[in-house]
């Protein structure tokens, strides 16, 4: 089930960002634009049977949809029968994957993640996004908007929300360190030059599941209680 959301969400991740209804007809080619027949669209199946190839002009299959298949398909196994985590976690991988590609983050996929937490009545937590978003916007406004862009300003609201007011600053701490080590790295490999642009919002996502994990470790670790 969760790798069949998962193929969802790839042609949702494919199709947004260029303005094509997910509603529009099957998915297709990116190369020969052919319709793919429904026993080539099997989740995580279809992609090893064909080699991760197009079955009609032999061109790559983008690997990140596999990834993003196997990746919710592990995730539904993982959170179980848990409808907010889930949508939550849906919403996340969207994001993750959007701004690494094209370095934006629709506004829409936040508003969703806000509507679910409120419904769950979990509103008191947006205090904690509110305080996350105005330190961002902070960074925004000094480097004037070099060093974080307003979609992270954003997105830093439901962020915020779902790690809670006790955990928002271990989150942004966890945001920076891995985006800064990432950042070394592909310096050091020449892969990237100190002028790039590179995409937070990947960081600050994958930061969530760390500081949900090994927040409370990190604080009670450094001998710091935030009350």
């Amino acid at each position: 089930m969760g790798s069949i959301f998962g193929s969802f969400l790839g042609a949702l991740i494919y199709r947004f960002p260029r303005s094509i209804s997910i509603a529009e007809g099957r998915s297709f080619c990116d190369k020969c634009k052919k319709q793919i027949s429904w026993y080539d669209n099997i989740p995580i199946l279809s992609f090893l049977i064909l080699g991760g190839k197009c079955r009609n002009c032999k061109s790559k299959i983008p690997g990140i949809n596999f990834i993003i298949e196997l990746t919710t398909g592990i995730g539904f196994v993982v959170i179980g029968f848990q409808p907010v985590p889930l949508i939550l976690f849906c919403l996340l991988e969207v994001i993750f994957t959007i701004d690494l590609e094209h370095q934006i983050i629709p506004d829409i996929f936040i508003f969703i993640g806000l509507a679910v937490l409120f419904l769950n009545q979990t509103y008191s937590s947006l205090l904690a996004g509110f305080l996350a978003a105005s330190f961002l916007l902070l960074i925004h406004l000094f480097t004037k908007g070099r060093g974080m862009g307003l979609g992270d300003v954003k997105f830093a609201v439901l962020g915020g929300a779902v790690v809670g007011l006790q955990l928002t600053f271990v989150w942004l701490f966890l945001a920076f360190l891995t985006g800064a080590t990432v950042g070394i790295i592909l310096i050091l490999a020449e892969k990237a030059k100190i002028k790039d642009k590179i995409a937070f919002g990947p960081f600050l996502v994958i930061a969530i599941p760390l500081t949900i994990v090994y927040g409370q470790r990190l604080i009670d670790l450094i001998g710091v209680s935030i009350h």
